[in-house]
């Protein structure tokens, strides 16, 4: 059974070749490379605690990029996801997101929130079985509440919410 560890700063370069080889039977090399740039080596150097490397001996099999608000102390936030395709339907991303929650919810944090792109039904079916609900956006598309250009100008992206607790 894979390994769950906290990330490092040297799972950047791997982590980053993981997302462009685990997209890449569902985009060109160049939508790979540009989802890729989702995860700078910023996050690993400032949120590698609170983020997490599944590992099976030496391979990445799965991760979880997430940090807690510096803002506030009842917010934590799931950036980025990614689970080697052989792998998923089998729990991973389920054991990734509760692990990140208990964690959250040790430290004091009373929310986890995540984004999904509309498109993304698969997404959106996830985090909705994991528990979290869709926060009121200004439209919707598919009968899923959508904020408009929340990332920038045609960056739409549906907001969750989820209470935690111990």
């Amino acid at each position: 059974m894979p390994a769950l560890r906290q990330a490092s700063v040297s799972d950047h370069r791997p982590l980053v070749g993981c997302v462009q080889r685990w997209w890449g039977d569902s985009r060109t090399p160049e939508q790979a490379r540009e989802l890729s740039l989702l995860l700078p080596r910023l996050f690993l150097q400032f949120f590698a605690g609170t983020s997490l490397v599944l590992e099976e001996g030496t391979e990445i099999r799965a991760f979880l990029i997430g940090f807690h608000a510096a803002d506030n102390d009842t917010e934590a936030y799931i950036h980025f996801v990614g689970v080697d395709p052989e792998l998923r339907g089998q729990g991973v991303a389920r054991r990734l997101y509760t692990a990140f929650s208990r964690r959250a919810a040790e430290e004091g944090r009373t929310v986890v929130r995540a984004i999904t792109s509309p498109g993304n039904a698969g997404s959106i079916a996830f985090h909705r079985a994991m528990g979290f609900s869709v926060e009121s956006g200004d439209r919707e598309v598919d009968g899923v509440s959508v904020h408009t250009d929340y990332d920038g100008p045609g960056q739409d992206r549906v907001c969750f919410r989820k209470g935690i607790a111990l």
